[in-house]
């Protein structure tokens, strides 16, 4: 994500206080150069989800790769490690969204290892899953497998669309925040989505705005130890309304940050958004010190 000011094709992000970030909305917002660039790249992206979709079926062996250490790594790789040089051998672990699997983390889980990240692993929940607070559970326990393997006490977590939501439900109401140092959502509805409306399952109604699972996420949680991002789209398909992927809960001090033009299924996948990931991953987001960001975001 560039930093800078100005406008043009591609306006520069900006620092915003939290509550004024917001997408753009109306007709014309839909016909900029970003938005149908965005859109072609949403449709090229499911196509090529639904041809990899049978490879992530199974969830893969933790594989541990004690080489890997920023110091052996180029100094562009190194740098984004100095304000933790822990942050690398923190293992990281992806958690897919709903009606999908850990193919949707290719390309991220791939550019996390090339940035330096020691161990970065995906998670399968049950496609059969009913409830949000059983994925969590499910979620923690295997939380709890990566500590043992690995030697760590705490994991970095990110999670696409309702993988982001069973996240933040371990770590707000099962005391997963002892585990998570810090979790960053993507496309997550954390406010509910109207679509959820149409769906006639049990755990699609729990996504419906003031659904009981979105109640008990809006009660306090003082003390919550994990550091919250939240990276939701105005372009996202899936969230509506798209300010919907926002994380707004005054215990949380939740970083959100807003990117133009990216669809729900792209978010994984974006240069941009995976960029943002590996730099908060690596410390060097803090939401205390930085609020609320917007920035389009540039294949």
């Amino acid at each position: 994500m560039r930093q800078g000011s100005g406008s043009g094709p591609c306006p520069d992000s900006h620092t915003a206080q939290a509550g004024q970030a917001g997408p753009r909305g109306g007709l014309r917002a839909l016909c900029t150069p970003a938005t149908l660039t965005g859109g072609l790249t949403e449709l090229a992206w499911v196509g090529a989800h639904v041809l990899m979709y049978p490879l992530g079926t199974r969830t893969p062996a933790l594989r541990l790769d004690p080489r890997r250490r920023p110091g052996e790594q180029p100094a562009a790789v190194r740098a984004l490690f100095a304000a933790d040089p822990l942050a690398a051998r923190i293992p990281v672990l992806l958690v897919h969204g709903l009606v999908d699997n850990r193919s949707v983390f290719s390309v991220m889980q791939r550019s996390l290892r090339r940035r330096g990240f020691a161990h970065v692993c995906t998670w399968n929940y049950s496609p059969l899953l009913t409830d949000v607070a059983r994925g969590a559970a499910d979620l923690g326990a295997h939380l709890e497998r990566i500590c043992r393997q690995t030697g760590y006490d705490r994991v970095h977590v990110v999670g696409h669309s309702l993988g982001g939501l069973i996240a933040r439900y371990h770590v707000q109401r099962q005391g997963g925040d002892d585990r998570v140092a810090s979790l960053v959502t993507l496309g997550t509805p954390h406010q509910g989505s109207v679509l959820a409306h149409v769906g006639p399952t049990p755990l699609i109604r729990q996504l419906r705005p003031g659904s009981r699972v979105l109640q008990e996420l809006a009660e306090p949680a003082p003390g919550c130890r994990t550091r919250i991002t939240a990276v939701y789209s105005d372009l996202d398909q899936m969230v509506l309304p798209t300010g919907s992927g926002r994380c707004d809960h005054p215990d949380l001090a939740a970083r959100n940050v807003l990117v133009h033009g990216v669809g729900h299924m792209s978010l994984p996948r974006h240069r941009a958004v995976v960029d943002e990931v590996a730099v908060t991953l690596a410390g060097h987001r803090d939401a205390a010190a930085l609020p609320d960001v917007e920035t389009t975001a540039v294949a």
